[in-house]
């Protein structure tokens, strides 16, 4: 992770060359948006999606890309059709999308979910680019080795989570050797004043109503379980350097400050901003410099009231889970997201209660580390080979979780 202080860009740099890994997507929307409102002062190189081949040659063709890669073999006739005499070069396969963050782009931003995101974004890595990492999985199932690659490499790893990036830019204001502790904070999600029996019959339409923020049903209902906080704490472990006793986790529900950095002697900074996934977004987009954003601007008077509260780890097992495969060790936290996935799956096809989730994931943690499942990976598919196992552990714990009532 490189923090500290970089020289600005001159007024007369060439134009910053950039790779967008999951266009299409809530964040690469948001970054194609910040892209447009900038006035030549960054080029695409490439871009990629999953299988919306005719969205994504849009994009290529709006933003002047050289490159556009689909990772579903089917949605390339779309693709290719579609960018039939622009000069594009198109192209489709995990191996494309690989490829596109190999090309020479200083910035690339991996916003692709779930594991097809981790090989590409190694590439950047192994290449010494500036990753903008919005991907969960990187760190949460191979951190170790991700920024041990992009220490040996001289790459630069940004964080693209709001919680992240507000720890990163918060620990700025000093040395990192004199930083004593991290805090994300957490909205608390939906639940957060209800009683145990409540969530225990928590509905799969009442889990996707976040207080706050527009995302995705899984990211969604991670809130809700509090996972996603485990996962940050999990991610911030591997880009921060830190010991697990080092961070620290507030339910904050008003979602205004987003984490807070405590230095030896006492002083705690925090990052405040609005819920725009675009300030974080364009902080690593223009980094180290600042660029004018669109997102809306805090009127703390409006607001109010700023309050936080300790997570209750009995109504919200989910996050001591990550705690625990975090201190835990050798893969046990590529197991948690593996099972977590599978958990979280399962509840929304309605298979499992909202409190068989958590019941899950520490079931799964408990066979692997008997079964001999959990090591630490040293590669790419070393992680994605524990995460396959643990997947099939889960799914054979499922009649068994789905029996009980939690």
């Amino acid at each position: 992770m490189a923090i500290g202080t970089q020289p600005l860009r001159r007024p007369d740099a060439a134009p910053r060359r950039v790779t967008i890994l999951g266009a299409t997507g809530s964040i690469g929307s948001s970054t194609v948006d910040l892209l447009k409102r900038q006035n030549g002062r960054f080029v695409v190189e490439a871009l990629t999606a999953h299988k919306n081949g005719a969205a994504l040659a849009k994009l290529a063709r709006e933003l002047g890309a050289r490159f556009a890669a689909v990772g579903d073999h089917d949605a390339y006739g779309d693709l290719k059709s579609e960018l039939s005499g622009s000069g594009i070069e198109a192209a489709a396969g995990p191996d494309a999308v690989a490829e596109a963050a190999r090309r020479p782009a200083e910035w690339v931003i991996g916003a692709i979910t779930g594991a097809a995101g981790l090989e590409p974004a190694l590439a950047a890595i192994e290449r010494g680019a500036t990753l903008a990492l919005a991907n969960k999985e990187c760190l949460v199932c191979a951190g170790a080795l991700f920024m041990r690659r992009a220490k040996q490499t001289g790459a630069t790893v940004l964080p693209v989570d709001s919680e992240h990036n507000a720890l990163f830019q918060a620990m700025t204001a000093g040395r990192r050797e004199d930083v004593t502790k991290v805090i994300i904070t957490a909205s608390g999600g939906p639940f957060r004043t209800w009683s145990k029996d409540e969530i225990r019959a928590a509905t799969l339409q009442a889990a996707l109503k976040h207080p706050n923020w527009s995302m995705g049903p899984k990211v969604t209902i991670d809130s809700a379980t509090l996972m996603n906080k485990g996962l940050e704490v999990i991610e911030a472990y591997h880009l921060f350097n830190l010991k697990p006793d080092e961070i620290e986790v507030l339910v904050h529900p008003q979602s205004i400050v987003h984490g807070m950095v405590e230095f030896r002697d006492g002083s705690v900074i925090a990052h405040l901003g609005a819920h725009d996934m675009r300030i974080p977004i364009a902080h690593c987009l223009a980094w180290p410099d600042r660029i004018d954003g669109p997102a809306k601007r805090l009127d703390l008077a409006a607001i109010g009231s700023l309050t936080f509260e300790k997570p209750d780890l009995d109504r919200f097992p989910a996050l001591g889970l990550a705690w625990q495969a975090l201190r835990a060790g050798s893969g046990a936290t590529t197991v948690l997201n593996a099972a977590n996935e599978i958990a979280v799956a399962e509840f929304v096809g309605g298979r499992i209660g909202f409190t068989g989730i958590p019941a899950l994931v520490e079931a799964t943690l408990d066979a692997a580390s008997r079964r001999g499942v959990m090591r630490e990976p040293g590669s790419i598919a070393d992680a994605l080979a524990v995460d396959h196992n643990s997947r099939s552990l889960a799914r054979d714990l499922l009649p068994e979780i789905a029996a009980k009532a939690f």
